[in-house]
């Protein structure tokens, strides 16, 4: 069989491209040896909204607010935003530029695939699918379980708090909310892309609106508030896990930042249904991740500047139960107005906002689904990559949505368990980040043909770091967290990461290498 340029249909997915101008969306997606199955409709703008609201600094930051403040406290995060922003943005740049040359909705398994050649494509796409798909399972669950546990504590508030008695949800009350918004998620994607890119573009203004709102109102409310000096040079130490050393504690803090900025594969695998896709899938990386460190920035210094005692705000006794931008939020309207309604209120913004992030992140979910199972690389492939009248892949859409549920199930057992599940959040799917950007300056370093946005010849470069800070980050943020080590306070992320290691690499030596070929055409 033929392809649109003369090429084996087989070969495709591991043949260089001329990258000759003027080329169509749909020719380009036939270059890479397959047909148009979504519907095309997305601009540059949507792209750029489903990964900023993915990233959502609202989300990230509020959920992980204690942690930076436990692990250094302002200093941590005021200057560990921007040193990890700039590595972030320099892995979306590698990212960006392979996206420009291979516009599909399989994203970094492809990329590996072609970058490999026929080979290696197989075995690295296998290795890089499994760790990017697994790591955005774990993503939309801990986004959406965190919304479920923010919900927890507004009714807690709502009735009295805390030390007033208020209504503490049980953890089956929780997974319950969890079960409910991801059923909300699930339906809002079964949707025709056309509603999905007008609720990405609310959820983007949401989320910049939410911010810009958030980082004046509170401080301004507060009737204690911090200095600049405290801000800009307080490092907290009094972590209560036994870590003393500087350099130690702030490198844990950094966690807070990292587990923030990711997601942004997500304009990568909507490609597909994004018009001129190797122009605008890049922008949508680099401008998600520019903006969101930005005003991220802005949000930290704002919400720290409310921040006045630091053991209080992190104690499970306070009125929040140790949820520490809550008790900021409630504290600031209660000690001005007499009530913390108004606080209450702030958290429902940001509820609002973890929202739009979880439903988007079930998006990305479901486009990486439809395409490795396209390829045959997933159980039942035939089912997950059928598309319906709408050319949504339905079926990915809810498989993604039952997924997510089962592995919050872990929280029913212990926190621990589920916070090991999680962990494949941040390091999982940065190894598959760095996997294909490895391949770029590695093994293709002198095949690579770039497209429209590269980096010229910067680009080795700009992709050695971005290898380096994802092997850096995945041992740093396996080390202990709390000493002495016990069970109840191993970290267990080498224990997560490693066991989906284990796994992929014995289904690919028992059963997988001999009928996993990698990308393959559906032309």
């Amino acid at each position: 069989m033929e392809t649109g340029i003369g090429i084996s249909a087989d070969l495709a997915p591991y043949l260089p491209l001329d990258h000759e101008p003027n080329v169509t969306d749909d020719a380009r997606l036939n270059q890479l040896g397959y047909k148009q199955e979504l519907s095309r409709s997305l601009s540059a703008i949507a792209n750029f909204s489903v990964t900023f609201s993915i990233i959502s600094v609202i989300t990230g930051l509020t959920t992980m607010y204690s942690t930076g403040l436990t692990f250094g406290g302002p200093v941590t995060m005021v200057y560990g935003w921007p040193i990890v922003g700039v590595l972030t943005m320099i892995v979306g740049l590698a990212m960006a530029e392979i996206c420009s040359a291979y516009p599909t909705s399989g994203g970094l398994y492809f990329w590996s695939a072609r970058l490999c050649g026929n080979e290696w494509g197989p075995v690295v796409s296998w290795f890089t699918g499994w760790f990017n798909i697994v790591g955005q399972w774990a993503v939309t669950t801990s986004v959406d379980f965190s919304l479920a546990q923010l919900i927890q504590v507004i009714i807690l508030l709502s009735t009295g708090g805390k030390n007033g008695g208020g209504y503490e949800a049980s953890k089956y009350v929780v997974i319950t909310f969890h079960g409910a918004i991801l059923s909300m998620h699930a339906i809002i994607n079964s949707l025709p892309i056309s509603v999905l890119s007008f609720f990405g573009q609310l959820a983007a203004v949401w989320n910049l609106l939410g911010v810009v709102l958030l980082m004046i109102l509170i401080p301004s409310v507060a009737t204690e508030r911090a200095s600049a000096k405290f801000v800009f040079t307080h490092f907290n130490t009094d972590n209560g896990e036994g870590i003393n050393s500087k350099v130690y504690i702030f490198v844990l803090g950094l966690l807070m930042s990292q587990y923030t900025l990711t997601g942004y594969d997500a304009s990568a695998h909507m490609t597909e249904e994004t018009k001129n896709a190797d122009k605008n899938g890049p922008k949508g990386i680099i401008s998600a991740i520019g903006i969101s460190i930005i005003f991220g920035w802005g949000y930290l210094l704002g919400i720290t500047f409310a921040v006045t005692d630091i053991p209080y705000l992190l104690s499970e006794d306070n009125d929040a139960g140790g949820y520490a931008i809550a008790e900021i939020f409630y504290l600031a309207f209660k000690n001005r107005y007499g009530s913390g309604v108004g606080g209450i209120i702030c958290l429902g913004v940001i509820g609002i906002a973890i929202f739009f992030c979880g439903m988007s992140s079930v998006t990305s979910n479901s486009r990486m689904v439809y395409a490795f199972s396209r390829d045959g690389a997933m159980p039942l492939s035939s089912l997950w990559h059928k598309v319906n009248k709408q050319e949504v892949p339905i079926n990915a859409v809810w498989l993604s949505a039952f997924i997510s549920f089962c592995m919050a199930l872990t929280s029913l057992g212990s926190l621990v368990a589920f916070q090991a599940m999680v962990s494949i959040a941040t390091i999982g799917l940065y190894i598959a980040y760095a996997l294909p950007i490895f391949f770029r300056v590695s093994l293709a370093r002198k095949s690579f043909v770039p497209g429209p946005f590269n980096l010229g010849r910067y680009g080795v470069v700009v992709g050695w770091i971005a290898v380096l800070w994802v092997a850096t980050i995945s041992v740093l943020f396996s080390l202990p967290v709390a000493y002495p080590v016990t069970s109840e306070t191993l970290n267990y992320t080498p224990v997560a990461v490693g066991g989906l290691l284990v796994i992929t690499v014995s289904w690919w030596i028992v059963s997988a290498r001999y009928w996993f070929t990698g990308p393959i055409t559906n032309i």
